[in-house]
């Protein structure tokens, strides 16, 4: 799995946990294809903030 929609910030996805979420989250934030104004992922156009927190989600480049 990997591959999520922003509607699944809401249907019941499964989250993953706080710690997880920032630990992904902090690996964005030192990728040079993170848009830092609006936090979008230049290679899959998600918003990384919200993305990380979502359980099945993979970052497209593989980082986690």
């Amino acid at each position: 799995m990997g591959d999520v929609k922003p509607w699944d910030m809401i249907n019941g996805t499964p989250r993953a946990t706080k710690e997880e979420a920032e630990r992904r989250f902090d690996i964005c934030k030192a990728c040079p294809q993170l848009v830092e104004l609006t936090s979008t992922c230049k290679e899959c156009g998600c918003f990384m903030y919200m993305k990380t927190k979502l359980e099945p989600a993979t970052c497209p480049l593989g980082k986690w």
